[in-house]
Parts: structure tokens; sequence; C-alpha cells
């Protein structure tokens, strides 16, 4: 069986675009692949200063990840802080990766043209990304099309270090590349992200979530004319339901007297419908810390001692002598 990894900042609780574009799929493939799923605290550091919300925010990611269905008896799930090695093989890794290299990441470059500050972990991400991929000897690496060069940077430096102490040490991954099940857009239009402001949160209170649902960006067209059934409601409403109930709302907005307010209220339980079981789940969880926390203890007790014997096999190759005196 192949071993996927992925992390994910806690930046929040999950939206609609995190569901269908990636979260879903790591369910639906838990009995085909080993799946390393990691909460990327230290990756949020980088732009991330309140650690008060850090700590909220990766208590929601954890929750999340748990009430959609990942089960920690076919997956690891754990945070990456409490796996050192991980930074340990970026000091490791970072010896062998060219500056020029990090400074052609696309990622950095848009980051710095949002006014990030541009610290340095904001510039050497890709290599500590690299470390939580190599440790693991990870085959496949689900990745978005826009962190792509993330995982060829991780392949340029497996190499690099490959190259360099002449071994066949580290593991090149493959991406897969996720593909939502339809684009996910946003309550704007635009692809759904926290940075657009255009999310719905699926976990959200149910006042909050139809706040989000009827904020929903429509036309003016007048309750009783026809209306195009190619909008944002019906976008997002195909993603819960059936072909048929799809074609009914579509026929309802053609023939008129069907208002955009009907339809965001039959979208809002679809989403409150497909997720009642996980917000349950999510609930008894949210009630229940101290499973949670021993889930977390046991994902990373495993996550650690596969890591543990690579970082002391990389330190070897290097010539560090501290392995000897373990």
């Amino acid at each position: 069986m192949k071993r996927s990894l992925s992390g994910i900042q806690p930046s929040g609780t999950l939206h609609l675009g995190n569901y269908f574009g990636a979260m879903k799929q790591f369910i639906e493939n838990q009995d085909k692949v080993e799946g390393f799923y990691f909460v990327a605290d230290y990756h949020s550091l980088t732009s991330l200063t309140d650690p008060e919300l850090l700590r909220e925010s990766t208590r929601n990611i954890i929750l999340d990840y748990l009430a959609l269905g990942l089960d920690p008896e076919k997956s690891t799930l754990f945070l990456q802080s409490d796996v050192p090695e991980h930074v340990e093989l970026s000091w490791l890794l970072s010896n062998v990766t060219p500056v020029g290299l990090m400074e052609r990441g696309h990622s950095y470059k848009d980051k710095i043209a949002k006014g990030f500050f541009p610290n340095t972990g904001l510039l050497t991400y890709p290599i500590l990304m690299t470390a939580d991929i190599l440790i693991y000897d990870s085959d496949i690496v689900p990745v978005g099309k826009d962190q792509k060069q993330h995982l060829e940077f991780a392949r340029d430096i497996a190499m690099k270090f490959n190259q360099q102490y002449k071994v066949d040490f580290f593991k090149l991954p493959e991406p897969m590349i996720l593909e939502s099940v339809a684009v996910v857009p946003g309550t704007d239009g635009q692809k759904m992200s926290k940075s657009y402001g255009n999310v719905i949160n699926m976990f959200a209170p149910k006042n909050v979530l139809k706040k989000q649902v009827m904020s929903i960006v429509t036309d003016s067209t007048p309750l009783e004319e026809p209306k195009d059934p190619n909008n944002n409601i019906t976008a997002l409403y195909r993603l819960f339901a059936t072909k048929e109930q799809v074609k009914e709302m579509e026929d309802k907005f053609m023939a008129g007297n069907y208002g955009y307010g009907h339809a965001k209220k039959e979208l809002l339980e679809a989403i409150l419908s497909y997720f009642e079981e996980a917000r349950a789940r999510r609930e008894e969880l949210a009630k229940n810390p101290e499973l949670v926390d021993e889930i977390l203890r046991k994902g990373a007790e495993k996550a650690r001692a596969i890591a543990s014997k690579k970082i002391a096999e990389a330190k070897k190759i290097v010539g560090l002598m501290g392995n000897i005196y373990r």
C-alpha cells in the first residue's frame, strides 16, 4: 500500500472548498493508501502571530478532520510540532538547497506581493515542506495545482541530497493532483478561499451558516421574471443534490416566480442535511477533549517512530556523530 502525506495549516475551521477540494478525497481513499495527515502548525508561524488563535485554530482543524470521517484507526493524524524531526531534517536539507531555488518560489512571491512580511521562514517554507514529505518516505503527495511547484522543489532537494552524498536515500515523491468534484465558488463567485472572505463553513453555527449562504451574490432580476439557472447558487447546490434535484431548481429559475432567496433556502437545507451527522459528531468530540488529545498522542507516536529512524540515518550520512551515542 502506498504512503500518502498531506498537511494543512491551522487557519480556522474548514470550508466547503477545503472539503470538496481535498478532505472528501482523503476520506474516500482511506482504505487505498496509508495516509499520514498533519496540522502544519510550524508552517503557520510564517504569518500567524497570535498564540491563542493558533491554539484555537489547531483544535478546530483536528475536530473538523475527525468529524468529517477521518478514521484514526486507518490514518495517522498528528500535529507537526509533536514530531520535531521535521524541523531537524529541514536544517540538513537547507544545506543542500540553493538560495536561488527558494527565491523562485511562486508562493513566496505572491505572498510578498500581498503584503506579507518577508521573513526567512516564509522564504524557506518549501524546505520544511520537503522535510515533511521526505521524512516518511512518502510515495504520493496530494496537492492542488497551485502547490505543484512545492512538490517539484521537494523532488529537486531530495535529488541534490542524494547526489551530494552519493546515496539513494530519499524517495522521490509523486504528485496526486487534487481535482475538485466541481469548481467550488465562494459567495462572490470567485474560488472559495478564506483569504477572499467568501467562504461557507459547514461547521458554523446555523445562524452564521445561514448568513453566509444568504450573502451569495446574485443579480437584481425581479422575482416574477425567469433567471439564468447557471448561477452561484446552482453551482453550489450541485455539490449536494441529485441530478434530478438540480434539474428541478434550474427549471424553477427559468420558469419565473422563483426568487434567489428561495434557492438559497434550499441550498442551506441541502448543506445542513449533507453534514448533519458530521456536525453532530463534531459537537460530541468538542465535549471530549481528552479523547482528541489521545488520538493526537497516538498519531504523533506512530509518526515519530518512522521519523526518528529516518533522521538518524540522515545524520549518519552527512557525518554527524550524535547517532553514535544514542
